[in-house]
């Protein structure tokens, strides 16, 4: 694999004469029509949006950022065809967080999706946190825009508050119109044979769980001995036996998993519980090209969330063994295979002049995903660390890539920072829409930067999260170029033992699992893009007044923080039995109302 930083010489690409014209349509709209939210301009023509977000791919698995192993040939044509971004950076190093922050244009701490604990992430659709009822996704902005607003894969941001059918935080409560997808996100117990795999905290919610039920069995035995409860022998009896076996299967096995989390949804309805991982892949392909053929006429946003490349892998066997990287690689040729064929479908529609496409992962690769010696998370190239492992570049850093035909450049790359965060007000400007005025928007509109009208990104300071924690702040110096970094925290890890870390699993963000500096680490990014060697008072002549304003742009941000419910709280994110989405019977939840003879598409 190469070295993701050799992008070698790029040129601007030749202009065509639509983007000349469609430059002068938004010249004269910002001097005729009013500022909404201080963008100056508005488009006439609303253009279909289709946003394209990859699960834990790491930012050096792809062709076009300098894969010579993994073959991406879909994803490369769109990074000739538009703008890609060389610093293009997650809220958050892990799902949950950082898909809030993309949804929203705002640091997860502001809408209480930043945790101050272990949990880090939605453990459970059977959870009562989840992303806020009064948070404004940009589905919401396009739907008062008049677009029609579809969810395909991933959503990871919680279903019900307080019971099983108020879908509080689901899709639909969000801005879209259609969703058919996973509520939750994959994982290992989602497939046979392998592995059980939940957050280490979950040790905490059997206890809690085991200890109720016991004394629960332990209350019904002593009121019907001394005749408060009327409740029959046998009836008692069978409460202690399903609870025993229930929770005794749950703590050895984790075999409920599969049925309580592994769902597909379309709409409020479960499709599959638990989902068929061999057809899933056919059947989200087949979603997004229906929404789009059905509605070509309209404008729309389609959100393809893929489950691809998040753990097990689960690779359709045209795929299996095609790789040069073995099962990861194979995973990541599927994906790109899906994106080809959404690509493929803009073009034979006659939507693609007129469509706003966008490529990024959620977060870098997972270091600590394998199987014996096999390694099976992603590759984050030069950089340092990866998901999970707070402020450092592998586990933030993206590929990020934008096209829309005569409106951008083609063949171009943009090595200014930029955020997930900035896909909010930028479809929020295209669409003719606002960002709201209620809050602050941590994104900012790219559509300058992308368009070469302005050379630097509106980022000046970037703050990098672990939950709720700050462990490091980048500051963009635009009059000299430098891109300091200041790390205050760091996770404890061996890159050399496969990126692990203090107590396995994902590294924490507090505690004996990090090391604080004081002073803080120091890099310049612009000359040590690996976070390699810190700086020090007597390697670099600004070390003191660089950390000095990055010390007063981290006052002034927390000044911005106010206090909001936390979403990941223990009690939020354990599981209620009262929520579990259940087709059939509680606890057995099991059904399948896909006819995948009638419903999937073949790849092939």
């Amino acid at each position: 694999m190469e070295n993701v930083e050799s992008h070698g010489a790029f040129s601007l690409g030749k202009i065509s004469p639509r983007f000349e014209r469609i430059s002068l349509v938004l010249l004269l709209a910002s001097l005729t029509l009013p500022d909404t939210c201080g963008m100056g301009e508005s488009l006439d023509l609303k253009p279909n949006i289709i946003l394209m977000l990859a699960d834990d791919l790491g930012i050096g698995d792809i062709g076009c950022y300098g894969n010579t192993t993994i073959r991406t040939p879909n994803i490369d044509r769109l990074a000739k065809e538009g703008v890609k971004l060389t610093q293009h950076i997650a809220a958050a190093s892990l799902c949950t967080p950082s898909r809030a922050a993309f949804l929203t244009g705002r640091y997860p701490i502001r809408s209480g999706m930043a945790s101050s604990n272990a949990y880090r992430a939605l453990q459970w659709n059977a959870g009562s946190g989840g992303l806020p009822v009064n948070e404004t996704t940009f589905a919401k902005v396009l739907h008062q825009q008049g677009y029609v607003t579809g969810l395909v894969g991933k959503w990871h941001q919680g279903v019900n508050c307080d019971s099983v059918h108020d879908f509080c935080h689901h899709p639909l409560n969000h801005g879209f119109d259609y969703f058919y997808g996973m509520p939750f996100t994959l994982l290992n117990n989602c497939q046979d044979h392998k592995p059980p795999e939940l957050d280490a905290a979950f040790q905490v919610e059997l206890w809690f769980y085991t200890q109720l039920i016991a004394v629960a069995v332990l209350t019904l035995l002593i009121g019907k001995t001394i005749g408060l409860v009327s409740v029959s022998w046998k009836a008692t009896v069978w409460f202690g036996v399903l609870g025993f076996l229930f929770f005794a299967s749950w703590y050895s096995s984790y075999g409920f998993v599969k049925y309580w989390n592994c769902v597909l949804m379309r709409n409020y309805n479960i499709t599959e519980q638990p989902m068929k991982l061999e057809r899933t892949a056919s059947l989200v392909l087949k979603e997004a090209v229906s929404f789009i053929q059905s509605n070509k006429h309209r404008p729309f946003l389609l959100f393809v969330s893929f489950l691809h490349v998040h753990t097990p892998l689960f690779t359709t066997e045209r795929f299996l063994g095609k790789s040069k990287h073995g099962l990861y690689g194979d995973n990541v040729e599927e994906m790109d295979y899906l994106v080809g064929r959404i690509l493929d479908t803009i073009d034979k529609e006659g939507l693609r002049d007129n469509t706003f496409t966008y490529f990024a992962s959620d977060h870098g690769g997972q270091l600590e995903a394998q199987e014996g010696k096999t390694q099976l998370g992603g590759w984050n190239g030069i950089y340092k660390g990866g998901k999970g492992m707070g402020g450092w570049e592998g586990g933030i850093r993206v590929p990020g890539i934008i096209r829309w035909p005569g409106v951008l450049p083609t063949n171009t790359v943009v090595h200014e920072p930029t955020s997930l965060m900035d896909i909010f007000p930028t479809i929020a400007h295209v669409s003719g829409g606002a960002v709201p005025q209620d809050r602050i928007i941590d994104g900012r509109n790219l559509l300058p930067l992308l368009q070469q009208k302005v050379k630097h990104s509106e980022h000046e300071f970037m703050f990098h999260y672990c939950g709720s924690y700050l462990h490091a702040v980048r500051w963009h110096q635009k009059d000299s170029g430098a891109l300091w970094k200041a790390h205050y925290m760091t996770p404890v890890f061996s890159p050399k033992d496969g990126g692990a870390c203090y107590g396995r699993g994902i590294c924490p963000c507090f505690g004996k699992g990090v090391t604080h500096h004081n002073p803080p680490l120091l890099f310049d990014l612009s000359r040590d893009p690996s976070e390699a060697v810190p700086l020090s008072p007597d390697t670099e002549p600004l070390f003191h007044m660089v950390l000095e304003s990055i010390e007063k742009a981290v006052k002034e941000h927390q000044k911005t923080l106010t206090p909001v419910p936390q979403q990941l709280s223990f009690f939020n994110v354990m599981w209620k039995p009262w929520l579990q989405p259940c087709c059939g019977t509680f606890p057995f939840c099991q059904c399948d109302n896909e006819d995948a003879s009638v419903n999937a598409i073949a790849l092939d």
